[in-house]
């Protein structure tokens, strides 16, 4: 199991998965699926994760199959950035689509 905690562009997210990298494309796949193609990725080290979540933790565990799955360990931002310091955090990984893909049609001048 891996813990990461995303920003994203609504919001801070902490999210428990058992793929083993963020950057997997299955697990890019889902999270674009939920609208989330865009964000920094920190990896939390599970007992941390752990301690901090308690009883929590281990609910949204029980729900979490080992193929490769996904939960949302926490929606909640604030409480999130409030439970981990950025120093506990692993090093950040970007991810964004690729933008050949992506247009908008509106006023483009910001």
């Amino acid at each position: 199991m891996h813990v990461f905690f995303l920003f994203t562009g609504s919001g801070p997210l902490v999210i428990l998965t058992s793929y083993a990298s963020v950057e997997d494309p299955s697990l890019l796949r889902k999270l674009a699926s939920k609208g989330i193609e865009k964000f920094l990725a920190y990896e939390i080290p599970l007992s941390l994760a752990r301690q901090r979540y308690a009883k929590h933790f281990d609910v949204v565990c029980q729900d979490l199959s080992q193929s490769d799955d996904l939960r949302v360990l926490d929606y909640n931002g604030q409480r999130a950035l409030h439970l981990f310091t950025f120093g506990e955090m692993g090093t950040p990984m970007a991810h964004e689509p690729d933008r050949s893909k992506h247009t908008f049609s509106g006023d483009q001048s910001v």
